[in-house]
């Protein structure tokens, strides 16, 4: 096929199933016809542009291209639309003193009661959102889509924080302790964290604070991912975020997948081996216990994400040594026994790049650079 043929099958995507105006078409025949004149079979030309030959007989018929006639076609209104007359009595109705208060649902039955039928509970509806009369009412807030959360790219430690509180199981049923726990988002290091026996935005803020100063991360303008909990929207820990120059994020309610790092380590920690099923005993064990997981955690384990170093290997820079490290091992194993290896390379050992929370996915990234 031609270049020009392959060039519409680019343009035009799979024509069929959608409207195209009359200069498109031109412009598709014209293409297919030189694909044909060039040699090219008119099937073939017809499916590198993304139509049948059907359709392309159906749009070039006796030496003209024929428009969509979707486009221009006058129909007629259906015989069972109600009147402008119609319409007016159900607004009316609908604005009776007896009726202000009440949904369709409501307003049909009891006008069927009285021998009276102006159209379903459905047409009702239909009506009053033609005429902007259809709203929330209710003292409760009216539902509203959440957008979604903003996306920060961490390129280095202390960039970008996010936290979580879970729950730790104790040997009586209905009790537990609260695990605290801040983690930056660019080395997975648990950079804070705390036990304690109840959720309160006041031991929030207390621990954010410890945590910046340990960090050394004061008015740094670091940001703090988290959901929607009460500790985490509490005034205290809000206006105390704001005291230390900390930038707030929040995730959509009743969405987890929007602080993912929190989820995916506490998953990490209860999944020891030598987590207690039966519960923390006291207090005491849960912050004794927790303080042996962190110690693990950001010094021994490493972590699959930062190709296999441990998140305190990361956070202090010394990942890139203990990567190249392991490729000169690698390299020299290799030129010591190359027909073990073959044509095979040696395991990737480039440090990973920044770390982003809540990436815009691709298809959201095309509507945003679409508008």
């Amino acid at each position: 096929l031609t270049g020009t043929a392959k060039k519409a099958g680019c343009v035009l995507g799979g024509a069929r199933g959608r409207l195209t105006s009359l200069p498109e078409r031109k412009q598709y025949i014209a293409w297919i016809q030189e694909a044909n004149h060039s040699g090219a079979r008119l099937n073939l030309a017809c499916i590198e542009v993304g139509i049948s030959i059907r359709t392309y007989r159906r749009w070039y018929r006796a030496g003209h291209v024929n428009g969509d006639k979707r486009c221009d076609v006058v129909r007629q209104a259906p015989k069972n639309k109600l009147s402008a007359s119609e319409q007016a009595a159900i607004i009316a109705v609908c604005n009776q003193p007896r009726f202000a208060s009440l949904p369709p649902t409501q307003i049909v039955p009891t006008l069927l009661d009285e021998g009276i039928y102006h159209g379903s509970e459905s047409t009702f509806y239909r009506v009053l959102r033609q005429h902007e009369q259809l709203a929330h009412r209710g003292r409760a807030l009216a539902p509203k889509a959440s957008s979604a959360p903003k996306t920060f790219t961490a390129t280095g430690p202390c960039q970008v924080f996010c936290w979580d509180i879970t729950y730790l199981p104790s040997p009586v049923r209905g009790q537990f302790y609260y695990l605290y726990m801040i983690e930056d988002v660019y080395s997975r290091k648990i950079v804070g964290w705390e036990v304690y026996d109840h959720e309160s935005g006041v031991l929030a803020a207390q621990l954010l604070e410890r945590t910046l100063i340990s960090e050394n991360a004061l008015h740094t303008g670091v940001v703090l991912h988290s959901d929607n909990g009460a500790p985490m929207k509490a005034q205290t820990m809000r206006m105390k975020a704001y005291e230390l120059g900390v930038l707030t994020s929040y995730s959509r309610p009743r969405v987890s997948n929007d602080n993912p790092f929190a989820e995916s380590l506490f998953k990490t920690c209860k999944y020891r081996p030598n987590w207690p099923i039966d519960g923390f005993k006291s207090l005491d064990a849960a912050r004794r216990w927790m303080l042996s997981f962190t110690r693990w955690y950001n010094n021994e384990h490493k972590h699959s994400q930062l190709n296999f170093v441990t998140p305190n290997q990361r956070h202090t820079g010394e990942d890139k040594e203990v990567l190249a490290k392991r490729l000169l091992t690698m390299q020299r194993a290799k030129d010591e026994n190359p027909i073990r290896w073959g044509t095979q390379e040696v395991r990737n050992c480039e440090p990973v790049g920044p770390t982003t929370l809540n990436p815009v996915k691709e298809q959201q990234q095309q509507r945003l650079q679409a508008a």
